[in-house]
């Protein structure tokens, strides 16, 4: 099917996994993306550890160009470059690409169409000129706090806020793209990491709004539910099981059978349960505690009572609903390797948006895109001979 974004053009510079998150999206959705990359390639290519991972997640399906944009002849094809795009989306530090000539008042008045989304550490104000990284806007807007146990903060155990503050830049490319329709004119969009953590957070200032008390975090909360919990099974594995509503309480406690608890009256409304969760979580625990993980899937499956085994990430290659569905697609790495990652996790029409791909090589398409802007290959090989283009 023709995806919603064909024909839109976006020229990425970037890098990490803020940026190149808008960047995935995007062409996910359909729209042409083109990576502009260093000589040599972005150094996200070669991260170790946990930012192993970072450029085949989110660099999928783009084409990439090696350009040396401190050269005046690398910068001036940057703005040829952007010049037939849409949007550019950049996430470099403040006041890098306003000193390479590619800031947005350099080019939206030759370019009124264009949507230049910009990613930061920070929204404007006092802040702005700060550098920020995923974890530490974790740290400084709350949700550290929140995720580790009292005096513990703790990051989330991935990229959440690269990846919603990517979300969040997607979000005002698209409401910009329609306002053009009306308009004719592009605008500059951001969004930010720090104010992406402190709207996530936003549910606990409303909690301590509503309750006039500062949140726990969460391993130490009051849950809202009793059961609402992980559970340990005979074959030691574990499962997480939320009974959510009176009536899931019911068909709980019918399933396993539990009878005494059901007879007692006083635990038939969420609240009251809440109040007694010490009192009645240890007989649960230990009838659960009876099963195998597998007994407990079959017993809970098409209940309706929410359930989860406690998944890990190699575990997800293996999905049978993900192998099923197309939540995963076939991707060549740069080395050969043929691997599955996450599909976009949306339907349009009943279809998934995955289809397989190779990760570009760095500047594999540096030839055809200097070609389609009209430079001539004599010119191409001498830029490439000067290190002003790099080539695959």
């Amino acid at each position: 099917m023709t995806k919603p974004l064909a024909g839109i053009r976006a020229i990425e510079f970037t890098h990490m996994v803020m940026g190149p998150a808008v960047g995935a999206i995007l062409v996910s959705l359909g729209a042409e993306v083109v990576r502009v990359e260093p000589i040599g390639g972005d150094r996200t290519r070669r991260l170790l550890g946990s930012g192993a991972g970072y450029f085949p997640m989110f660099n999928r399906h783009k084409a990439s160009l090696c350009l040396d944009l401190k050269q005046p002849r690398g910068a001036e094809i940057a703005r040829r470059l952007v010049s037939g795009a849409d949007v550019l989306i950049e996430n470099y530090r403040p006041g890098a690409m306003e000193g390479l000539g590619l800031g947005y008042e350099a080019l939206s008045g030759e370019h009124p169409r264009l949507i230049y989304c910009s990613q930061k550490g920070f929204l404007s104000g006092p802040y702005e000129h700060r550098t920020a990284l995923d974890e530490v806007a974790q740290m400084m807007g709350g949700l550290a706090y929140m995720t580790g146990p009292p005096g513990r903060p703790l990051r989330a155990g991935a990229s959440v806020i690269d990846v919603t503050g990517a979300m969040f830049g997607v979000i005002a490319i698209l409401a910009a793209l329609e306002e053009r329709h009306r308009t004719g004119r592009g605008q500059k969009v951001q969004s930010s990491l720090f104010e992406t953590t402190v709207y996530l957070i936003g549910q606990h200032m409303a909690q301590q709004a509503v309750t006039g008390k500062a949140p726990s975090p969460m391993p130490a909360r009051v849950s809202a539910w009793a059961i609402y919990d992980v559970f340990e099974t005979r074959d030691d594995s574990a499962i997480f099981i939320g009974v959510v509503t009176d009536g899931l309480w019911e068909r709980f406690c019918a399933l396993f059978g539990l009878d005494a608890l059901w007879a007692d009256e006083s635990l038939r409304e969420n609240n009251a349960r809440v109040a007694q969760r010490e009192r009645i979580l240890p007989p649960i625990r230990a009838h659960l505690r009876q099963f195998t993980l597998k007994e407990l899937l079959v017993h809970l499956e098409g209940t309706g009572i929410p359930f989860a085994p406690i998944g890990r990430p190699q575990d997800m290659f293996e999905d049978a609903h993900l192998k099923a569905s197309g939540g995963l697609e076939a991707v060549t790495l740069p080395n050969g390797a043929q691997t599955h990652l996450p599909t976009l996790p949306i339907e349009m029409g009943g279809q998934r948006m995955g289809r397989e791909s190779t990760l570009p090589q760095s500047g594999a398409d540096s030839r055809t895109i200097l070609e389609a802007l009209g430079v001539e290959s004599g010119e191409i090989e001498r830029l490439v001979a000067s290190g002003i283009v790099g080539v695959t």
